[in-house]
């Protein structure tokens, strides 16, 4: 057997090369950031099962059962519930109005409708787990991106990093925060109080949202999601809305030719009896039983259909209510047949085929919605823009069809010959129905980690539990919403951490440090120690960087004879550093998937954050706390 004298700084310097080679190849994308993943959780396991980490009693600190322990690690479990849990609220709409009570507030200023919400996430997270206010902000951010035309991968980011700024403002702010003043307790020094460390968290806090309102959204790409573009912003689908007794867009009148009211969407054609109205419209007032031609983005007819789904062929419900086609069965007491209304829907779209036999017929003639259980919503020809019912259209091969169904009757349009299913496409529908329970649910989960009566992990376990058991997600739902990247980097993440500390890599790095440094002044040092710790929180756990950390700057305070304070809140504050690494803290791999992020996207932008932090503190550190210079 290797002595351990020789073992260890073999161990290190196999750990510290597989480290820089890992962060290579997730900042270059040159392979997969999955396979990269298990290619470095691959590795550890194979090294560390030839060359053992030996703790003092003979046994094995980094086993195949620690090495993998990261796949059921509790922070694992809690992202992934997170995730399930918002997309229960993204499904239902639930949190539309607080999207809408936001733009209202802010007179539809997206600088300013950010700026409030930063500083609400901030002001939270000081008070309470980052995790649960994050997700809470993430469909509001998402609706506000929505209304205001942008991309989500513009904002999303900013939720991460506001909560962590503000975390590092009181004692409970963040689990780090409270690691470090209970590591301090167990070395028989004073722990934290509450407020002991507000004065100078608000200073860095500060800074950093400057950084983020004013430079971070210009670092940010400009990439949609991985819908794929089913909310395409340029493409246009014809529609027909029939107006009805009841409906809000009874008595709408033009402005200057236009409907204010129909926000995102184009008149082609009134049809009133059997005057057909065209444009321009003067002093026409909408009446029940218009039917009106429509042109608009599937965002745009998702909100008209919002509260009144009957607006969109309203009149090809009622034929199938009243089942007027050979084998259609009518519902029961008038109610739609299932097809129409039982389980989830989604709006997809189908391209019609060159070769399809139903080239030059209408909807109507061929009765698609009979046929494959799914209405055709809205047609696109880019071609031309359509001044007709889309039943009465005769077909073209190259249209696109928006549709929409149940997910079973969507799928099996992929063995249809006469149309092609754009996978892309696929797309759930909001259920208004769901949206009391979700936030039943979503505020049950958020009322039991805040308070500390649950840990996140199992609050959010027993939410995506419960969205899935009252039916708001189907198993399906939940199960493609998991994101994969993330499972792997938070396993990755974990098991590199264990090697670190199990190995000494990190106390080596810190004894490093001092050696550097000798002769250099306490401000100098501090500064120093500060720099490496967060740099090391991107690559480390911040609880494993503070854990590790924390008897090492009390040592140091110890040498340098002074206080110890200064010290514990470098290793806080820097700790919480996460910003340039989405595997550094749980909230950058909660907004991963919904913004779209790479790797480099944390680098760009959180590498200049981390450095303004850095001078922040090591400007601001040394005169609150009177260290020499």
């Amino acid at each position: 057997m290797i002595p351990i004298d020789i073992l260890a700084p073999f161990q290190m310097g196999f750990l510290f090369v597989l480290i820089v080679v890992a962060l290579g190849l997730l900042a270059t994308e040159a392979v997969s950031i999955e396979l990269t993943s298990l290619s470095v959780i691959a590795l550890l396991i194979l090294f560390f099962h030839f060359f053992p980490a030996l703790g003092p009693d003979g046994t094995d600190n980094l086993d195949l059962r620690q090495l993998f322990s990261g796949f059921a690690n509790p922070a694992l479990i809690a992202v992934l519930a997170l995730l399930v849990l918002g997309e229960g609220l993204t499904r239902t709409g639930v949190l539309d109005l607080a999207a809408n009570s936001v733009i209202h507030w802010t007179k539809s200023n997206p600088f300013v409708a950010v700026t409030l919400l930063l500083l609400v996430v901030m002001v939270a997270s000081a008070v309470l787990n980052n995790i649960p206010v994050v997700v809470l902000f993430i469909p509001i951010m998402q609706a506000l991106t929505r209304r205001f035309r942008e991309s989500p991968s513009r904002y999303m980011m900013l939720l991460s990093y506001a909560s962590v700024l503000g975390g590092m403002t009181t004692l409970i702010g963040s689990s780090t925060n409270l690691l470090v003043s209970l590591e301090l307790d167990d070395l028989g020094e004073e722990p934290f109080g509450f407020f002991d460390f507000t004065v100078p968290g608000l200073v860095l806090a500060g800074c950093g949202l400057a950084y983020l309102l004013l430079v971070a959204p210009r670092l940010l790409p400009d990439r949609p999601t991985d819908h794929g573009g089913a909310e395409d912003q340029g493409r246009h689908f014809v529609a027909q809305v029939s107006v009805s007794a009841g409906s809000r867009l009874v008595g709408i009148r033009p402005v200057g030719g236009i409907f204010p009211e129909l926000r995102d969407i184009t008149i082609l054609m009134i049809q009133r009896g059997e005057q057909a109205v065209l444009p321009p419209f003067e002093d026409v007032v909408l009446q029940v039983n218009d039917l009106v031609v429509i042109a608009a983005t599937r965002a745009a007819l998702a909100d008209l259909a919002k509260g009144e789904p009957e607006l969109l062929h309203p009149e090809l419900v009622a034929d199938a209510f009243r089942g007027q086609h050979s084998g259609e069965e009518p519902g029961e007491e008038g109610k739609p047949p299932p097809w129409l209304t039982g389980g989830h829907q989604l709006q997809a779209e189908v391209m019609v085929r060159p070769d399809s036999e139903i080239v030059g017929r209408t909807l109507e003639e061929i009765g698609f919605r009979y046929k494959h259980h799914c209405i055709v919503l809205g047609i696109e020809r880019r071609s031309r823009m359509l001044r007709e019912r889309i039943t009465r259209i005769p077909l073209k091969d190259g249209d696109v069809l928006l549709i929409q169904g149940r997910p079973d009757d969507v799928d099996r349009l992929r063995g249809e010959r006469s149309v092609v299913l754009m996978e892309w496409s696929r797309q759930p529908l909001v259920t208004p129905q769901h949206q009391r329970a979700a936030a039943i649910i979503f505020l049950g989960v958020i009322a039991g980690s805040a308070s500390g009566v649950l840990p996140i992990a199992l609050a959010a376990f027993c939410g995506a539990t419960a969205m899935i058991a009252t039916r708001i997600l189907s198993m399906g739902d939940a199960l493609r919403v998991l994101d994969r990247k993330i499972v792997l980097t938070i396993a990755m993440a974990l098991a590199l951490g264990a090697a670190m500390q199990e190995t000494g890599g990190a106390h080596f790095l810190a004894e490093a440090l001092m050696t550097a440094l000798s002769g250099a002044s306490p401000a100098q040092i501090l500064s120093a120690f500060f720099l490496l710790l967060a740099l090391l929180s991107n690559v480390l756990s911040t609880k494993a960087t503070a854990v590790l950390f924390t008897p090492i700057a009390v040592d140091l305070a110890y040498v340098l004879n002074l206080p110890i304070e200064p010290f514990a809140v470098a290793v806080i504050f820097a700790s919480n550093c996460s910003f340039a690494s989405p595997i550094g803290y749980q909230t950058n791999l909660v907004v991963m998937t919904p913004g779209n992020y790479r790797f480099m996207d944390f680098v760009r932008v959180g590498m200049p954050l981390i450095l303004l932090v850095w001078i922040a503190f090591s400007l601001f550190a040394p005169w609150y706390y009177d260290l020499p210079g």
